[in-house]
C-alpha cells in the first residue's frame, strides 16, 4: 500500500508497505481522507517534543470499514471517523472516564504510526461512524473535538465573555463551540487574513490584531473587565504566559496549546481574580459524538478546507502548508 513517510525533518516520501493483516479483535479501514494538522507541520519542522523518527503522520482521519470482526457494531462499508487517541482502558485516567488523557495514551501519527497510508488496522473503540457527513467533514471531526473539548471543559455559558488567543484551525474550532455554548467570541491573533477568515465564516463578535495596543482594545470591548473564559491556542510560550492578563476576575483560563517548557505568571494577580487554570487534552468519544451532531445539525460552518492534495502528490507539496501567504487554513488530502 502507499504510505508517505517522514524520515527526519524536512524530509518525506512515499513508500510501499504490505497491506496490515486485521488481529482479531481489530477493524480493518480503508484511509479515504487525512486533514493536515498544526502537529504534522511541527513534525515536519522538527519542533514536536514527543516524536521519534521516522514516522508516519496523520490523525485527523475519515475511512471506510474494510473488515470487522464477529459481533462487530460496525459493517462494512461504513464511514467512520477515527479517534486517534489509543487509551490502555485501566489507568486510573481511563477508568474515571478520561481516556483522552490516559497515563500511556499513544496517539496515532505522533507516538505510532498514522494514516498517512491506505489502510490501517484498529481497534472498533477507535472509530465512530459519521453516517450523513461527506469524507471531508469526517476528517475534521478530530481538529474540532478538540474545541469542543476545551469549551466543555470551560463550561462556557450563554452570554459568556469569551477570548480566544491564537485563530489557527484549533482556535476557529473553538469558536464555533464558544458560539454554539452562547459566548460572546472576541479572536485575537497577528494574521489579519485569519481574523478576516473568522469574522466572514464564523461570525465572531469581535477581532483584535495582536500589537500594542490590543490590550486596550480588549480592554474596551469588555469595559474594563476583560473575559470571563480565555482559550489559548498559540503554542507560543509569551503569549500563553500574556494570556493571564485577559482573564477578568472569577474568570477561567484554558490552556489548549502545549508547548515543551515552563509557564510562569503572577500569583498575586492570579489569587486577586480567584482564576481558574485548566488544560485540554486532545478529546472524548463523547466530544467526537457532539462535533458529529452539530456538523449534521448545520452548526458548523463548511468553509475551513482551502487547500487539496493527494496521498501521491504530499512530498513535493507539503512544505508549501507552511508559507503563511498561501494563506491555509485547513488542507484536505484524499486517498485514491
Amino acid at each position: 500500500m502507499l504510505t508517505v513517510i517522514c524520515n527526519a525533518p524536512g524530509q518525506l516520501e512515499t513508500i510501499e508497505r504490505p497491506r496490515p493483516v486485521r488481529g482479531a479483535d481489530e477493524v480493518l479501514v480503508r484511509i479515504r481522507r487525512i486533514g493536515v494538522c498544526g502537529t504534522d507541520l511541527h513534525i515536519f519542522s522538527g519542533n514536536q517534543p514527543y516524536l521519534s523518527y521516522p514516522r508516519v503522520m496523520g490523525h485527523e482521519l475519515a475511512a471506510s470499514v474494510e473488515e470487522v470482526p464477529e459481533g462487530s457494531a460496525l459493517s462494512v462499508g461504513n464511514v467512520v471517523s477515527i479517534i486517534p487517541y489509543l487509551a490502555c482502558g485501566h489507568c486510573r485516567a481511563c477508568l474515571k472516564g478520561k481516556t483522552n488523557c490516559c497515563q500511556s495514551l499513544a496517539v496515532l501519527g505522533v507516538h505510532r504510526d498514522g494514516g498517512m497510508a491506505e489502510y490501517l488496522c484498529l481497534p472498533e473503540t477507535a472509530l465512530i461512524k459519521a453516517d450523513g457527513l461527506t469524507l471531508e467533514q469526517a476528517a475534521m471531526v478530530e481538529f474540532l473535538a478538540i474545541g469542543a473539548h476545551a469549551v466543555r471543559r470551560a463550561a462556557v455559558s450563554a452570554d459568556a465573555r469569551v477570548l480566544i488567543v491564537g485563530a489557527g484551525p484549533i482556535g476557529m474550532a473553538l469558536a464555533v463551540f464558544a458560539g454554539i455554548a452562547g459566548g460572546e467570541v472576541t479572536m485575537l491573533d497577528g494574521r489579519a487574513d485569519r481574523l478576516a477568515f473568522c469574522t466572514e465564516h464564523l461570525g465572531v463578535a469581535a477581532t483584535v490584531p495582536v500589537g500594542p495596543q490590543d490590550s486596550e482594545t480588549l480592554a474596551g470591548l469588555t469595559d474594563g473587565d476583560f473575559f470571563d473564559v480565555v482559550f489559548d491556542a498559540t503554542g507560543n510560550p509569551k503569549a500563553m504566559e500574556r494570556g493571564f492578563s485577559f482573564v477578568g476576575h472569577a474568570g477561567t483560563y484554558v490552556l489548549v496549546s502545549i508547548v515543551g517548557g515552563d509557564i510562569c505568571f503572577s500569583d498575586p494577580e492570579f489569587h486577586k481574580r480567584e482564576t481558574t487554570l485548566l488544560g485540554s487534552r486532545n478529546a472524548t468519544r463523547e466530544d467526537f459524538g457532539q462535533v458529529i451532531a452539530a456538523i449534521r445539525a448545520g452548526q458548523v460552518p463548511d468553509a475551513f478546507i482551502t487547500h487539496h492534495m493527494t496521498l501521491a502528490e504530499v512530498p513535493d507539496r507539503f512544505a508549501g502548508l507552511l508559507d503563511p501567504a498561501a494563506g491555509v487554513v485547513k488542507a484536505m488530502i484524499t486517498v485514491s
